[in-house]
């Protein structure tokens, strides 16, 4: 899938869409960008147009002066103002989390609905914590291309050890024999990996607690009890925070990533559910 990059006066913003129908905008998570496909399962292309905006700091979106979440779903508005589309339907993942909100928060007569996927809604990591100092060293714009390049390189030669090696850092499940068509999903995600200058900017984010009261639209939290990378209490807090929303608390296989293995089907249908709830529009009028 090509991506394209536009410029607006908030500054250049790479994107990829595909789809006709009603308008989903995916803020993707950390080490993630445009060509991120994991989390459009389950979207019929022939309902649906997938608008996936590269984050600042991730792929061809320069991070400049965009640094807060606030900043970066001004320059998505930008971006729909740019493909003339009026409403969307906002679907934040992980570290995209807090774009995902600043976007509903600020722009609520842009937002019909709002989906939090194992997303981040406070301060993530202390400085003080071990994984924030390792990330700090293993995600430095300097080191991450040989991180991810070593990742991919010994995935083509031992994707099942890769598989596992990656499987704790997203469940809190045992690790076991992993199917193969988990593995290739989630090795197909990670070869589009790259953490640029974005993901040590998205471990300092915080939201201010006035933009949840801001937050306006029917909103579906959904998390995994078994999530090792973003702890269920995000997905608690958002729900309190936000008042207009419901909570599904998964017990799936994969954790954080609930869109692989065979319970993906069960939180797919939550999110379609939720969609479709109360007649959603089919097209963007």
């Amino acid at each position: 899938m090509d991506s394209k990059v536009i410029n607006t006066k908030l500054g250049d913003i790479e994107y990829c869409s595909m789809g006709t129908g009603i308008p989903v905008v995916f803020i993707h998570g950390g080490h993630s960008n445009c060509h991120e496909t994991l989390c459009h399962r389950g979207f019929d292309l022939k309902e649906y147009q997938l608008i996936t905006p590269s984050r600042p700091g991730y792929g061809k979106t320069p991070l400049n002066h965009n640094r807060t979440p606030r900043k970066a779903a001004d320059l998505i508005a930008e971006l729909l103002d740019f493909l003339s589309v009026k409403e969307v339907i906002v679907y934040g993942i992980s570290a995209g989390g807090p774009t995902a909100i600043e976007l509903a928060g600020n722009y609520p007569n842009r937002v019909s609905k709002l989906i939090l996927a194992s997303a981040v809604s406070k301060k993530w990591l202390e400085k003080d914590e071990k994984i924030y100092k390792t990330a700090q060293f293993m995600f430095n714009p300097k080191v991450e291309k040989f991180t991810w390049g070593m990742v991919r390189f010994f995935s083509k030669i031992f994707p099942e050890l890769i598989a596992k090696n990656f499987y704790p850092q997203f469940s809190k499940n045992p690790i076991h024999k992993l199917k193969k068509k988990d593995i290739e999903e989630l090795l197909s995600s990670l070869k589009h990996f790259n953490s640029g200058h974005g993901f040590l900017n998205d471990i300092d984010q915080k939201l201010a607690d006035d933009v949840f009261s801001k937050v306006k639209c029917p909103t579906l939290v959904i998390h995994s009890e078994n999530d090792n990378s973003v702890p269920l209490d995000h997905a608690k807090h958002a729900h309190k925070m936000i008042e207009n929303s419901e909570l599904e608390i998964l017990q799936n296989e994969w954790g954080h990533l609930f869109w692989i293995g065979a319970d993906s089907k069960n939180a797919i249908s939550k999110t379609l559910d939720f969609i479709h709830k109360d007649g959603t529009s089919k097209k963007n009028e």
